[in-house]
């Protein structure tokens, strides 16, 4: 395998139009824009920019959240990521003079102002920018979430201070290194499996999420103390979700609230945790990564030089890159990447490129036959006269024949011999990789091996005279694939032959 292959599998992005239509309506950026606006007329601060106790309360009218018992909190939110993105901008008063009139209302500066915040220049660009603009604001407005999602408890510090005393992480139990370095294990995580995951929507169990971070992959059973630690990642987890959802990130079902127990300020039990009766682990908390959320984590893997490549990348890429990474690619988003790499291209110039980039003897040349044959496989009729012109190539004359024989082509020449044991042991050499990585393929490598030795009368005493570098690998795995034991003999009997034929 290639050293500079992708170590993140690709994901499959939304259109950037998409992303930022789902950018203005996340629940804490749409608030936070509309607030931008409700400040047309200027509205007095305090230190840092907060909203003071009366105009949040208009703040909480105008976003219709009177009723809403949280209202408070969910308008001041919303006002500190307008202030932190730039859709509103403080202009600071260093001493308010008595009788101060406020910007545009002819209103007094209350007392505690100390500034009058007005929208600011990135606003327009939420109207009259490109889908992009909208993007790098809402992707400023993530990170000051993300940095909010791992601050610590608040009533904590609280705590500290109206004691008297200086403010100690230590005792708070919060290590912000740490914090943010597991938040960023599970979003990369839940990245990872989205872009496996056939079903991008598809939502995974909290518990199994934490534990992705916690328990080592040798573990066979965890221990209560693993599992101790699993829990309490949990309930940490729940509380960053619950932060992370409004602005679009994720889509969280919070852990259902009878499952925890409630102690008091001793540790006694309020209330005892509900059993899971009916093992629905769905009530432990589902969480999964939107589009938009995909989308955030990616770049900020790729600020961080991570390579993380999206389908389309390779668009604009010549024929050997393509064949050197779809090898890799999950089979959908590898067929959608070959997709898109055709549609640039005419059929007859994309074959021939194909073709071309296809041949070698190296170790990876097996691979590249393999994607070439099935990026081929999508491409039109009107790439036959490339596919033709190969039919004498020995390494490219089978799988051409193969090509033009599906698509129902008169006139295709019979493979000699030699060209059908070649392309059966390029075939399989293509695919022993990914035979020793995951059981799936070794199965269905298995079948290939005993249909291939059930057509072929005599199979190894012609397998092992093929003039192909990877004829002993070939033969040998198929000896540990075959389930029958004396065809399996045969098999080895014959790599030791190839082998010695090869000088090996």
């Amino acid at each position: 395998m290639s050293a500079d292959r992708p170590t993140l599998p690709p994901v499959r992005l939304h259109s950037d139009a998409e992303l930022a239509r789902d950018a203005l309506s996340a629940p804490l950026f749409a608030r936070a824009a509309r607030l931008a606006r409700w400040a047309e007329a200027g509205v007095p601060v305090g230190v840092g920019g907060e909203l003071l106790e009366e105009r949040l309360a208009d703040a909480v009218d105008h976003l219709g959240l009177a009723g809403d018992e949280d209202g408070a909190g969910y308008a001041a939110e919303a006002w500190q990521l307008a202030v932190d993105t730039g859709l509103v901008e403080i202009e600071e008063t260093e001493e308010p003079e008595e009788g101060a009139e406020s910007a545009g209302d002819g209103d007094e500066l209350p007392d505690a102002a100390t500034g009058t915040a007005a929208p600011g220049e990135e606003l327009s660009l939420l109207t009259s920018g490109s889908p992009q603009d909208i993007l790098d604001i809402w992707l400023g407005g993530m990170e000051t979430v993300l940095a909010d999602a791992v601050a610590p408890d608040l009533s904590d510090i609280a705590d500290q201070i109206a004691e008297g005393g200086e403010l100690d992480l230590d005792a708070i139990d919060w290590n912000p290194e740490e914090e943010a370095e597991l938040l960023d294990g599970i979003l990369g995580n839940l990245y990872l499996l989205t872009a496996l995951n056939e079903d991008p929507a598809q939502a995974v169990p909290l518990p199994a999420l934490a534990a992705s971070m916690i328990v080592p992959d040798d573990m066979d059973e965890p221990t209560d103390d693993i599992l101790e630690e699993v829990s309490e990642a949990m309930m940490r987890l729940d509380d960053q979700f619950r932060v992370l959802q409004p602005i679009g990130l994720v889509d969280y079902q919070p852990v259902d609230e009878a499952l925890i127990e409630e102690l008091d300020e001793d540790g006694a039990t309020v209330r005892p945790a509900e059993p899971l009766e009916d093992e629905d682990v769905s009530r432990y908390g589902m969480v999964r990564l939107t589009p938009l959320g995909v989308y955030a984590v990616r770049a900020r893997m790729l600020d961080a030089g991570v390579d993380a490549p999206a389908v389309g990348d390779l668009t604009d890429k010549g024929a050997d890159v393509l064949l050197d990474a779809l090898p890799d690619y999950p089979e959908p988003l590898a067929q959608a990447e070959s997709e898109q790499w055709l549609a640039a291209r005419t059929p007859v110039d994309a074959a021939r490129d194909l073709l071309s980039a296809a041949r070698g003897d190296d170790e990876d040349g097996p691979r590249r036959r393999l994607a070439c044959q099935q990026t081929l496989s999508l491409a039109g009729a009107e790439a036959e006269p490339a596919l033709r012109e190969v039919l004498d190539d020995g390494q490219l004359g089978g799988l051409a024949r193969v090509w033009l024989a599906e698509r129902g082509a008169a006139d295709i020449p019979e493979p000699s011999q030699d060209m059908i044991f070649w392309l059966t042991v390029d075939t399989i050499a293509a695919q022993l990789g990914a035979a020793e990585a995951d059981e799936e393929s070794a199965a269905e490598l298995r079948g290939l091996v005993e249909g291939v030795v059930g057509q072929h009368n005599g199979f190894f005493d012609a397998a092992w005279r093929v003039d192909h570098p990877a004829t002993s690998d070939v033969l040998e795995a198929m000896g540990r694939l075959h389930p029958d034991k004396k065809t399996a003999k045969e098999a080895r009997k014959a790599a030791f032959k190839a082998r010695s034929r090869q000088g090996g």
